[in-house]
């Protein structure tokens, strides 16, 4: 008795399971490539404000340059406002960088790549005038800190003495500055950046 073989019917399931995959990859790959792009849209942007950042800091180099001669030179200038260099001998604490009043008396540079920078020095204090002067009864209030009395190594002070019966005498107090720089960028990306210097007074 012989017996015939019927091959089974073929149901067709690998061409379904097949056409899954590739709408699966093509799905795959364009979030892929989105990805890429946005990845390479925020490293842009990033190397951008990394630009804008060190352009910015030649405002505060200036600033500081300013300050560190006219420190050097005669102190007591500091002591009042001197606007063609961008410095004012106090600070109104209800303005911030943003507002356009923070700006006053601002100087305004240009850089090798043609950046216009924008900076200003305010000294933190309430009123121009000595640190520790007195108007009309009422004491000018500054941010000072005392002095560093770091030994650098050694085991005195720069400056002072061995001697066991050697006045001690109380050092003048740091007095505080900030420095602020602004850049407006050609890609609408602004930069603002600070920095704080200690003077003794």
């Amino acid at each position: 008795m012989s017996t015939r073989f019927h091959p089974r019917r073929q149901r067709g399931i690998a061409l379904p399971v097949m056409l899954i995959m590739m709408l699966v990859m093509l799905v795959t790959s364009i979030y892929l490539l989105r990805s890429s792009n946005s990845t390479t849209l925020s490293a842009s942007n990033l190397a951008y404000d990394a630009t804008l950042s060190r352009a910015v800091d030649l405002g505060l180099h200036s600033g500081f340059q300013w300050l560190r001669v006219t420190a050097i030179a005669d102190r007591a200038e500091l002591n009042a406002d001197d606007t063609e260099n961008g410095y004012l001998a106090s600070l109104d604490t209800s303005l911030t960088p943003r507002d356009s009043g923070f700006w006053s008396g601002s100087v305004e540079i240009e850089d090798d790549d043609g950046n216009k920078i924008e900076y200003v020095i305010h000294r933190l204090c309430e009123k121009s005038g000595g640190y520790n002067a007195v108007t009309a009864g009422v004491s000018n209030a500054c941010v000072q800190t005392a002095a560093n009395t770091v030994k650098l190594g050694t085991t005195v002070a720069i400056g002072e003495s061995l001697a066991s019966d050697a006045p001690a005498y109380a050092s003048s107090p740091q007095l505080h500055y900030v420095i602020t720089a602004r850049l407006d960028g050609a890609r609408g990306g602004n930069v603002i950046n600070q920095m704080v210097v200690l003077i003794g007074a």
